[in-house]
């Protein structure tokens, strides 16, 4: 439901605004409030931005060891993820995806990818700096991150909405795992929520990313 839902906004958006010539669906992007991910087309500078949903504060150890909090990015475009090292299905690819990313916008100092680990008391800082290495993780593009359970459960769910499915509710323990990718504006407002599996999704998000960095 909730990716049928995604889909007719998209379509939507692209009905209703100008099409861009960077490739991406519009040339402004809409905003995102809560898990129904309804668009809501605001100027930039809006009066309404003052009090829209923005990201949580936050304070995870990524793999290198260090703190990383609201303020290592802001200012900057983050990409986000939720994953786990022994996952042995859909994070793989996921993984892979964000490489992509990485490659992406390896020059672009204003983009930081953060992946966040649902096994935080597995994945240490140790095992995340093994998996960084194995994988071609550069930590100064792309933090992978742990810390305290609950916080981080608390931000999928209710600060980047990942795994929201309308009419439904979950226990704060439950299991978080989701496929999906969150495009997050320098001022900490969600822009768009993307299938991590999906290489056309992956693809669509990179040039929404360069259509925030030209708005």
């Amino acid at each position: 439901m909730k990716r049928l839902l995604i889909a007719s906004s998209l379509a939507l958006a692209a009905v209703s605004c100008t099409p861009s010539t960077s490739g991406s669906r519009v040339d402004t992007l809409p905003y995102y409030a809560d898990a129904s991910f309804t668009p809501l087309w605001l100027e930039p500078g809006a009066e309404a931005l003052d009090t829209l949903h923005r990201v949580a504060p936050f304070a995870l150890t990524n793999q290198l060891g260090d703190l990383v909090t609201q303020e290592t990015v802001q200012g900057s475009i983050t990409i986000t993820d939720f994953f786990f090292t022994s996952c042995p299905g859909i994070c793989p690819k996921m993984q892979a995806n964000m490489g992509e990313l990485q490659t992406a916008f390896l020059e672009d100092e204003d983009v930081i990818l953060l992946s966040h680990s649902v096994t935080p008391e597995r994945d240490s800082v140790a095992v995340l700096q093994a998996y960084g290495q194995e994988h071609g993780v550069l930590p100064e593009r792309w933090h992978l991150l742990t810390g305290d359970r609950q916080e981080i459960y608390q931000l999928g769910r209710h600060a980047y909405f990942v795994e929201e499915d309308l009419g439904l509710t979950r226990e704060a323990d439950e299991f978080l795992h989701t496929e999906n990718f969150v495009l997050v504006d320098d001022q900490g407002h969600i822009r768009g929520i993307y299938n991590g599996l999906d290489k056309t999704d992956v693809q669509q998000l990179i040039e929404d990313v360069r259509t925030l960095q030209s708005e």
